[in-house]
């Protein structure tokens, strides 16, 4: 038995680089969530359409598709925080081009959606490389705790992000892009300051059965595959938020901040279980845990999807945020675990394929059901398909539910 110790919460804070990793990662997800806000907003003030508003998804997943074995690749192969570094300059640049464009009063919605598509593409490398990082800069026998820190971290820019994006739009439909540019460029600083606590493995030119090594590794591992395809199947169905510009404008009649402020709900409800877990890790039947999470994020988007009041949708969202943290910390730390530091990148890679359907095509499948059938019904719906897919993945994959801890 390791007689390694886990780093405690407050050690693990006072660490250098993951100290600068915590600030960096949530200058890119504060960045991120201000953009949802302002794109979201603008797309729909220029069209009015759930159609289009579920295109943004799309064009965002795209790149991620596209790029997948090759991000996966690039992470394992290159020194990562260098390959955060170019993405977050990219994404910085992007930002300034939709911050002229608003401010000049010449942007379109076909340039909304070109930019769009080259955020997904940064994002399409920028996410798994900084997944692969964690685990080289955390303490031995920490990383679950290092985890549940770092999305508490994110957590709080995605509680302040949207609200900050709805009323810096709300001022000037430019400002929320300004600080995009700020916080990237400031993230990017950061990242150059991390120090791994062990060095990356040094691999050699990729072939390609490298590039698809990520994906066999998903394939024969059947706790793996059940937890992200999970979370592919449920959030996919249940991308209620996808709809939050039409329940702000149209149903609670609350405006760009409340817009911002619908937004922000879920992270509220994400730092709270975030705070929790910290303390207290999950030590027992963490796959039955994922499980019940799971259908309580269902059973939250039911109660969103039929609301009329303020108070009872931002609950709802919370509920539904912190239910989906309990999932993240357990996918993410059984995934880093279970995979081999020279593999992290490519198969983070896939992981982030699964997350970024999950989110972007739920985003689009939302907008689509919202045309055809209005946004309360299409919420609905995917609130019972999210507690469908958990019942029946519990069946499926009993490998996965009844995993006992995380080691």
């Amino acid at each position: 038995m390791s007689s390694i110790m886990p780093a405690g919460a407050g050690a693990l804070l006072k660490h250098r680089s993951f100290l600068l990793f915590l600030l960096s990662r949530s200058l890119s997800r504060f960045s991120s969530q201000i953009g949802a806000v302002a794109i979201g907003w603008q797309i729909y003030d220029l069209t009015g359409s759930a159609f289009d508003l579920g295109m943004v998804g799309l064009v965002q997943f795209l790149p991620t598709a596209l790029l997948l074995f090759v991000a996966g690749s690039a992470a394992d192969r290159y020194e990562r925080k260098r390959v955060v570094q170019l993405c977050q300059f990219a994404e910085a640049l992007t930002a300034l081009f939709l911050a002229w464009g608003a401010y000049s009063g010449w942007l379109t919605v076909t340039h909304i959606f070109i930019a769009t598509f080259v955020l997904g593409t940064a994002g399409a490398f920028e996410s798994p490389t900084t997944s692969a990082m964690l685990p080289l800069i955390t303490p031995p026998g920490s990383l679950q705790r290092a985890t549940a820190i770092s999305s508490g971290a994110t957590q709080v820019a995605t509680i302040t992000g949207p609200a900050l994006g709805g009323l810096a739009y709300a001022v000037m439909p430019s400002m929320p892009y300004g600080i995009m540019v700020l916080f990237w460029l400031l993230g990017a600083i950061l990242t150059g300051g991390i120090r791994l606590l062990q060095p990356a493995a040094v691999r050699d030119a990729a072939t390609p059965g490298d590039l698809f090594a990520g994906v066999r590794f998903v394939r024969n591992n059947p706790a793996i595959l059940g937890t992200i395809s999970l979370d592919l199947f449920a959030v996919l169905l249940g991308g209620a938020t996808a709809l939050l510009p039409i329940y702000a404008r149209d149903i609670l009649q609350a405006g760009p901040l409340g817009l911002g402020i619908l937004r922000a709900a879920p992270a509220v409800g994400a730092l709270l279980m975030t705070a929790f877990l910290a303390r207290h890790t999950i030590h027992r039947r963490v796959g039955l845990r994922m499980f019940q999470a799971v259908i309580v994020f269902g059973a939250a988007t039911v109660v969103f999807a039929l609301s009329h009041w303020m108070w009872l949708s931002v609950l709802a969202l919370a509920i539904l945020g912190a239910a989906d943290t309990i999932s993240v910390v357990i996918r993410f730390s059984l995934v880093q675990l279970a995979t081999p530091d020279e593999m992290r990148g490519r198969v983070g890679a896939v992981n982030f394929l699964f997350i970024n359907a999950s989110n972007q095509l739920g985003q689009f499948e939302s907008g689509v059901t919202a045309a055809l059938f209005g946004a309360m019904p299409a919420a609905v719906l995917g609130g019972v398909g999210t507690i469908a897919i958990a019942l029946l993945w519990m069946k499926l994959f009993p490998a996965l539910r009844d995993v006992e801890k995380l080691e």
